[in-house]
């Protein structure tokens, strides 16, 4: 029981007297925990930003629909020439009515053929492209009417030029407030009523305006705007996203049958979804967002090399104590134990005053550059036992080179 309370003593001691040099030399001390205190918060920021922007695209593709499905044609060879996608006649208003009829997992799917132009509206024009869609599109992209209405199933069946359009849309062909509800706006020369205006969903992760979008009855693009007969893609969405890769399989099953293609044959038709395209991202998200730690990090190294710079000085001008220290019975364990805890006072000290800059450092960031920021604590507290281990790491070798002094030299060191 008394060498207990000898060694708590002497543990108390030995932090009393770090304390006592740090406070010695308080610029030093804070010199050596800037290095410290700028990569804890670098890395907190960081990743910060790192998970904020995966966390806001998971949210981007969620509210586009996790469960929705893109049909594209594929490409082909021709002549030895591989022939672009786009320009590709795969898909017909026949498979889109395949795909209705005989798929059981599909709870909304519409054929997209799109036209770009110029849109005019009186002595107002906007660059553009105007959507043909079905009714289903709404339900797929999770978008709602604010004003006016959808077109309906009548309107597709007789290619009428209606149209509903997005709120950039609006704001730029009918400034100052006009109501473009029965207004008409020119594409190429084609006269769209505007029966409709979407709710506004704002920018998406990846800087694209989802206001800036014109929908119209897919009959009306193809037969007035594009005069074809083939469609540019497919979109649909699986009752559920649980769902999604068995509705995947059966529309790769319709599409082979009405494209009348061999078991051996290669589909003409690409499957996508947005799983798919979620996991891509969160793949790329993560790679940048260890790549920003990473370079973050090399502050926390500089820190710990700042750190045992300084000790390494420590030791070289208290020499003489130690070699006083050890002449009246301290052991070498003890003048290693009194250097490693000045060394962890620092990188601890350091480390709480990063992390309180980094969390600073990252809610500026959000309300200033208005860029999606998510501080997990994982990384506050993975930061914080990096800036520790940093400290013993660094601090270890110039402690154990202070104990291993011999006493008579330490002494006579001049």
């Amino acid at each position: 029981m008394k060498k207990k309370t000898i060694k708590i003593m002497n543990s108390t001691n030995l932090f009393k007297i770090a304390l006592r040099a740090l406070a010695n030399n308080k610029l030093r001390a804070f010199l050596t925990m800037l290095g410290i205190i700028i990569g804890v918060a670098s890395v907190i920021a960081m990743l910060a930003i790192g998970q904020g922007s995966k966390k806001s695209i998971q949210q981007q593709i969620s509210e586009m629909g996790s469960n929705m499905i893109m049909i594209h044609p594929g490409g082909d060879m021709r002549g030895g020439v591989r022939q672009d996608a786009s320009s590709m006649q795969t898909l017909k208003i026949e498979d889109y009515e395949a795909l209705r009829t005989q798929c059981s997992l599909l709870a909304n799917i519409s054929p997209n053929v799109s036209s770009s132009g110029q849109l005019i509206a009186g002595a107002n024009n906007y660059p553009s492209s105007v959507s043909g869609v079905s009714i289903d599109y709404l339900g797929i992209r999770q978008q709602k009417i604010s004003e006016g209405e959808m077109f309906t199933e009548e309107d597709i069946r007789t290619s009428a030029k209606v149209c509903v359009i997005g709120k950039t849309i609006a704001e730029n062909l009918f400034p100052n407030g006009i109501n473009p509800i029965g207004k008409t706006i020119r594409c190429n020369q084609i006269p769209f009523r505007v029966i409709g205006v979407l709710e506004s969903k704002g920018y998406n992760s990846m800087g694209q305006d989802q206001d800036e979008v014109v929908l119209a009855p897919y009959t009306t693009v193809m037969k007035r705007l594009l005069a074809q007969t083939y469609i540019g893609s497919i979109y649909a969405s699986a009752q559920s996203e649980d769902l999604t890769e068995d509705a995947v399989n059966e529309i790769g099953e319709v599409l082979r049958k009405q494209h009348k293609l061999m078991p051996t044959d290669t589909e003409d038709f690409n499957i996508r979804t947005q799983q798919e395209l979620s996991s891509m991202l969160n793949t790329t998200t993560d790679l940048m967002t260890t790549l920003l730690a990473c370079i973050a990090g090399i502050s926390l190294v500089v820190g710990g090399i700042g750190i045992m710079n300084i000790m390494y000085v420590s030791v070289t001008e208290r020499t003489r104590e130690i070699g006083l220290r050890m002449s009246v019975g301290a052991r070498g364990v003890d003048i290693l134990s009194q250097f490693l805890i000045e060394a962890v006072l620092i990188s601890i000290t350091g480390g709480l005053i990063g992390v309180i800059f980094g969390c600073g450092a990252s809610y500026i960031i959000k309300y200033v550059a208005h860029w999606p920021i998510y501080i997990q604590p994982w990384s506050v507290l993975l930061s914080f036992a990096v800036c520790t281990v940093t400290g013993i790491f660094f601090g270890w070798y110039p402690a154990k080179k202070a104990a291993d002094l011999d006493p008579i030299e330490a002494i006579r060191y001049e």
